[in-house]
């Protein structure tokens, strides 16, 4: 059976190492290996004296002890390192769905958070949950969620905070969410890689993997912590049954991690929190652009500042967004995502705030929109 095109990764196979002003990445501005072992006050010669053998399946005990100790309630048992953070989308597709069931997923999203389930179940068993466009923000409509939910759900996929919109639900809107999941007996897989991204304002949310054991949580140090060639990635299953499931299937993908991303991996957590806060300072800064950018801009877009992470969905009211940043790519180097690649409409865009070049590239997208 074959799988939707994986449209964001055509989108930067195409553009990202040849358009050198670019406005779009999720992650955050990332560091060396160098860089890194410093921080964390680890030689850099204890990386090269790294056997490059197997390593054990679930991730060695003390990776997984130290990613367990960033939650109140998880334990090692219930971590599963894997061999790359979107391992772990198709893995608990695989692992939770049969054939019949449907899944209610998040819309827009990364291709994977909807086209894996599809693959699975069928695109006609996946129901899209829908974000709407709000004067100044998007937003989420939680009783619709529960309209949604028939007798044949089996699993809700959701990314929070979100990407691309930047939303981050209330605390009483998880709760809701997490009620919905265990009175309707469902799954739900809960997309964390960008956790602990909230904005100045806005009030943080605990990990889901907190509140609600049937839960599925993906997490990594790609989008907060800025190290995603580390491929860094694990999933969070305290259910047991299902994560044997899991364990089955990651058998016949990845097997096992790779030793030197568990190695970097163990190092980037004991500076974690150092690394998130160089990526909140980033954010922040470029919030402050964004927000003068759009000021002057009004008649062009339509900028619903995010609540957290390092993306957000823009409005442009231009007749095509694909066809102008395709030609703008071309033209001036500068690089903007189509929604299309997301799921959305041809009128929004991805913008990526993570990145140091942000304001550089901002001004090279201004200076393409004055002469055109």
């Amino acid at each position: 059976m074959k799988i939707a095109n994986f449209a964001t990764e055509y989108f930067f196979a195409k553009y990202e190492f040849s358009t050198p002003y670019q406005l779009c990445n999720s992650d955050c501005e990332t560091l060396s290996v160098d860089e890194l072992l410093k921080m964390a006050d680890v030689p850099l010669a204890d990386f090269g004296r790294l056997s490059l053998g197997y390593t054990e399946s679930l991730g060695n005990l003390p990776l997984r002890e130290a990613i367990a100790a960033g939650y109140k309630y998880i334990t090692a048992e219930d971590v599963i390192f894997l061999g790359s953070p979107i391992e772990g989308i198709y893995l608990a597709a695989r692992a939770i769905l049969e054939a019949g069931d449907e899944v209610i997923a998040l819309s827009p999203a990364y291709d994977a958070l909807v086209n894996m389930f599809e693959h699975v179940v069928g695109a006609e068993n996946v129901r899209k949950w829908c974000f709407k466009p709000g004067a100044s923000q998007w937003e989420l409509d939680f009783d619709e969620l529960e309209s949604l939910i028939n007798n044949k759900t089996r699993l809700i996929v959701v990314n929070f905070p979100h990407n691309p919109t930047g939303f981050l639900p209330t605390r009483t809107q998880l709760d809701q969410l997490v009620n919905s999941v265990y009175l309707h007996n469902l799954v739900l897989f809960y997309d964390e890689m960008y956790f602990d991204l909230a904005h100045q304002g806005t009030p943080s949310i605990p990990s889901v993997a907190e509140l609600n054991p049937r839960t599925v949580v993906l997490s990594g140090l790609s989008k907060t912590y800025g190290l995603p060639g580390l491929r860094s990635g694990w999933l969070i299953v305290q259910d047991k049954a299902l994560r044997d499931e899991i364990i089955n299937w990651k058998f016949y993908t990845s097997i096992c991690p790779p030793a030197p991303t568990e190695f970097l991996t163990t190092a980037a957590l004991k500076v974690k929190n150092q690394l998130r806060d160089r990526s909140l300072a980033q954010i922040e800064s470029n919030l402050k652009l964004a927000d003068a950018f759009f000021a002057r801009w009004p008649e062009l877009f339509t900028w619903r500042r995010p609540l957290a992470g390092s993306t957000a969905l823009v409005e442009m009211h231009v007749p095509s967004v694909e066809v102008f940043a395709e030609k703008m790519a071309r033209e001036a180097g500068v690089l903007i995502q189509p929604a299309t690649t997301l799921g959305w409409d041809d009128h929004h865009f991805r913008l990526g705030l993570g990145r140091a070049a942000f304001g550089a590239a901002l001004e090279k997208f201004e200076e393409y929109l004055k002469m055109h």
